[in-house]
């Protein structure tokens, strides 16, 4: 399935590569960086290596600086460099001498910038590409024009969709690596996702960290699943597991490191001081999130599981926002709303130019009047700073809801 589906952040790539000396491609273990970058290294007549090859790693970190000038006159993409930090230092070196663009391609299955070693040594000389697991619009054969729409003022008022709660559930308990989607849902899939996890406990975590409670992760990710999309309170969970709060912290740190978790940052504003400054945590996969709490879409009704189901879709639509920011024209950073007057908004779209989007989502087929008030409060409140706001919601049809306020189907984000 993988070889054969386009990726719709590989233009991004290829135009970083023009201007740019190091382009970083880093994202989760398995969501297809490895062979996005064979695709690009077969294009452009590069050099592919991987240091997931043990023979390869020690050569490299034998001799760095001999190992990075082993393809001097073309693209030398090296795969997985997070297992040998060393390379970042002897990159800085390498390409202050030889400031040509284009020169590497690096995959990493952690945030490099977040590495100590990394910290300073790629500021400036870099371009960082976020890469996440596949897109609905990919999968589709379609790259999504979403959110520059929604900033340009479209509230996608003509479309339809023919999509059913239960199938929008069947897509978030997928979820989005590219083996775990090729394989036959049920147990295949279960076992692949067991594995998946128990990989990056006993060997991607370690090699990056030197925390002790390192066999607690899969705890600490069942937990952020079933509370999956909540805002994010440490001391309760520190209390529910008997893990301290430091090292509670370590350890979320870690897992957004490693691209498993996403934390959103509560909106800072000084609309109103009540606002709650929390963040909000989600695993950025929703198929392993609904792995680790044992529940499938017929599963996930309010009679069996609560507001699982709501939960599940709303870090489904945040994780689609954020594979599509990859290869958006609009720069868009994503964060929710809440304050203690019971004001609440999923998520916050915010250019570096101040406009604001705002959408809820619903695991309802019904929209009510009442369900825009929030989304009309903060319409009121920034006037011409607010594009537009959208309801999400599991039925067929889109409407107006007020000025610059509408409900649509799910479906548009990924269809437009």
């Amino acid at each position: 399935m993988d070889g054969r589906i386009e990726r719709n952040v590989k233009p991004r790539v290829l135009e970083a590569l023009d201007d740019t000396r190091i382009v970083v491609i880093q994202g989760a273990r398995q969501v297809g960086k490895t062979t996005l970058v064979r695709d690009i290294v077969d294009r452009l007549g590069g050099r592919l290596v991987t240091f997931d090859d043990e023979i390869t790693l020690a050569n490299a970190k034998a001799d760095p600086v001999g190992f990075l000038l082993q393809h001097p006159d073309g693209l030398l993409a090296i795969d997985e460099i997070q297992r040998a930090p060393e390379m970042i230092l002897a990159l800085k070196l390498v390409v202050d001498r030889d400031p040509r663009p284009g020169r590497y391609l690096i995959t990493g299955s952690a945030d490099l910038l977040r590495l100590p070693a990394a910290e300073d040594s790629l500021a400036g000389r870099t371009e960082r590409i976020e890469m996440h697991g596949f897109s609905q619009g990919e999968l589709a054969g379609h790259r999504e024009t979403f959110l520059d729409r929604l900033f340009a003022g479209d509230l996608f008022l003509g479309h339809e969709s023919s999509l059913t709660r239960h199938d929008y559930l069947e897509r978030a308990t997928a979820g989005s690596y590219p083996e775990a989607l090729a394989r036959t849902p049920g147990r295949r899939r279960r076992e692949w996702l067991d594995s998946y996890l128990a990989q990056i406990v006993q060997r991607d975590a370690p090699e990056i960290s030197d925390i002790r409670r390192l066999g607690e992760l899969p705890l600490v990710l069942r937990i952020l699943a079933a509370r999956n999309s909540e805002e994010l309170n440490v001391a309760d969970i520190a209390k529910e597991t008997g893990i301290p709060a430091s090292s509670l912290n370590r350890i979320l740190e870690l897992l957004e490191i490693l691209y498993l978790i996403q934390r959103t940052p509560a909106w800072s504003t000084n609309l109103t001081k009540r606002a709650v400054s929390r963040p909000k945590a989600s695993l950025l996969d929703t198929g392993l999130a609904a792995r680790l709490v044992g529940v499938s879409a017929t599963g996930a009704n309010p009679d069996a599981y609560g507001q699982v189901a709501g939960h599940l879709l709303e870090g489904f639509v945040a994780g689609e926002l954020r594979r599509q920011r990859a290869w958006a024209d609009e720069t868009i950073q994503i964060s929710h709303f809440r304050d203690r007057a019971g004001a609440e908004v999923d998520l916050i779209l915010e250019t570096p130019d101040g406009r604001i989007a705002a959408i809820e989502v619903k695991a309802t087929s019904r929209v009510h009047r009442t369900d825009n008030r929030w989304l009309s409060q903060l319409r009121d409140k920034l006037g011409t700073r607010f594009t537009g706001g959208l309801i999400l919601h599991t039925g067929i049809t889109a409407g107006p809801f007020g000025d610059r306020i509408a409900a649509i189907p799910i479906e548009t984000i990924w269809t437009t």
